[in-house]
């Protein structure tokens, strides 16, 4: 006789009930040979018996199994394994290979992407001056509760709880053009607009609606590494062009169009990422005429316009594209919390439609619940409080950052105080090494970007980003002290 009790093991304190545990137990030892196929199980009561529950519970269990087709009882004979599974070679149940360990290689071969093989960034509670994210404790969690609440007793929940469209949530689709027509001085209707999870599912959306294998994309030499990752996985060819205190240089963009087709200009023009420098009303003129003679698509990504401190921001290229040039992305991952997964693209609804069938295949909708939550606060003026209020923070915010910033390592760090955005783009004095840095403040319990994903290929900048916006002034205070100790 088979000692059941020795591979159908029980864990009371297991939220499964343990008729479960005992059906999925002798299915995994079916699975693996353990019980061949045709074994005669157990009476349910002798089954108890052995494995020290009711009879009832191994009732249950038999059902189960008898439901998912792995047993079947003859008449007058008693319970058997199923005579239909396949042939399984039969394991010994004393052998080795019944040690329950997680997989860590697959049966069977697979390609690996070197291409997306990067760490992840996580959220952390320990201090430190991050890429420029959001103060999530500033972020309105009532009013959104409340929001959800509404949404969901509003006796729309067969609409809000099923199937949606593609583009998102129809309400926050036309919040979000209202908002922007207003914020931005676009001129757009809500068929110009589609909701994503994030600025990232954006761009990739755009960028495999948009480009074919081998087309090529301008960026920034010094860029967003991880736009950078979706182009490439694409299989397009980047061209790299310099970034100084006016943003994108433009001119070489217009060099590079007579020499070979150009598909696709990002640019980050309000405060480029990561450096923050705004791109100059003459670059950005320029870009725009250049791409509607050549007829290249500029991917413009304003993850942080609502962040301006010094004066009116700019307005987007959007907001002056006549010839449908410009695809408009944002989010508002920066605006409250980055687990708010709520994104948009804004371009000709011919593209918002393919874009959409795209998206149905990868994600199918969004998350209407959010969505319609989102649209809420829209309505009732909450997400214009939240900007104003977070806005005044920020600035201030700033301003301590960059006087303590300067008073302490002015003489090492070579920084300019941005006119907005989350961030101080910071370059170290060469006797500085800012990865060493990292690894030293990390210890002390801050934590700082070692610069490593803002370097070109082969060009050590020793330069990162330090986020001023998620950390309160006395944290502040405090990180400046473990850096300058430090140094």
């Amino acid at each position: 006789m088979l000692p059941y009790s020795t591979f159908i093991t029980i864990d009371k304190k297991e939220k499964m009930p343990i008729f479960l545990q005992i059906a999925n137990k002798t299915i995994e030892n079916i699975k693996k040979g353990i019980i061949p196929k045709g074994t005669k199980l157990l009476g349910s009561r002798a089954m108890a018996l052995s494995l020290g529950v009711h009879r009832k519970t191994i009732l249950a269990a038999y059902d189960e199994l008898m439901a998912q087709g792995w047993i079947e009882t003859q008449a007058s004979k008693g319970t058997f394994v199923s005579q239909n599974i396949p042939e399984i070679k039969p394991v010994s149940w004393h052998n080795n290979a019944l040690s329950e360990t997680p997989k860590t290689k697959t049966g069977f071969e697979f390609p690996k992407n070197a291409v997306l093989n990067k760490p992840i960034l996580r959220g952390s509670s320990m201090l430190g001056f991050d890429d420029g994210f959001p103060d999530v404790r500033l972020a309105p969690t009532d009013a959104l509760a409340r929001a959800y609440r509404s949404v969901l007793k509003k006796g729309y929940q067969k609409h809000t709880l099923f199937y949606g469209d593609t583009k998102g949530e129809f309400s926050l689709r036309e919040a979000t053009r209202d908002y922007l027509n207003e914020s931005r001085g676009l001129h757009i209707a809500t068929d110009n607009v589609m909701i994503t999870r994030g600025s990232m599912m954006a761009i990739y959306l755009a960028t495999q609606t948009i480009l074919n294998v081998g087309d090529r994309v301008v960026v920034g030499k010094i860029g967003y590494s991880s736009g950078n990752l979706v182009f490439k996985n694409r299989g397009v060819e980047l061209l790299y062009v310099d970034i100084d205190e006016n943003g994108l240089n433009v001119e070489q963009i217009a060099q590079l169009c007579l020499e070979k087709p150009i598909k696709m200009v990002y640019v980050t023009p309000h405060h480029h990422y990561p450096t923050t420098v705004t791109m100059s009303a003459e670059r950005r003129m320029h870009l725009l005429q250049l791409a509607q003679k050549q007829q290249f698509c500029i991917l413009e990504d304003d993850y942080d316009y609502d962040f301006h401190y010094s004066s009116s921001p700019i307005l987007p290229l959007a907001s002056v594209d006549t010839e449908g040039v410009v695809v408009y992305i944002g989010s508002l991952c920066k605006t409250i919390s980055p687990a708010i997964r709520i994104g948009y693209v804004v371009a000709p609804s011919d593209l918002i439609d393919e874009m959409g069938y795209l998206r149905r295949i990868i994600d199918r909708q969004g998350d209407n619940i959010l969505e319609s939550a989102m649209a809420e606060l829209f309505k009732e003026g909450e997400i214009k409080r939240h900007l104003k209020k977070s806005q005044r923070t920020y600035h201030k915010r700033r301003d301590v950052f960059c006087d303590m910033l300067q008073s302490a390592l002015g003489h090492v760090i070579d920084f300019k105080k941005p006119n907005g955005g989350m961030a101080v783009w910071a370059k170290f004095d060469p006797s500085v090494s800012l990865p060493f840095l990292s690894e030293k403040a990390l210890l002390k319990g801050l934590k700082i970007n070692n610069g490593s994903t803002y370097n070109p290929d082969g060009v050590l900048l020793n330069a990162t980003r330090l986020g001023f916006a998620s950390i309160n002034e006395s944290e502040i205070e405090q990180g400046i002290g473990i850096l300058k100790n430090l140094i």
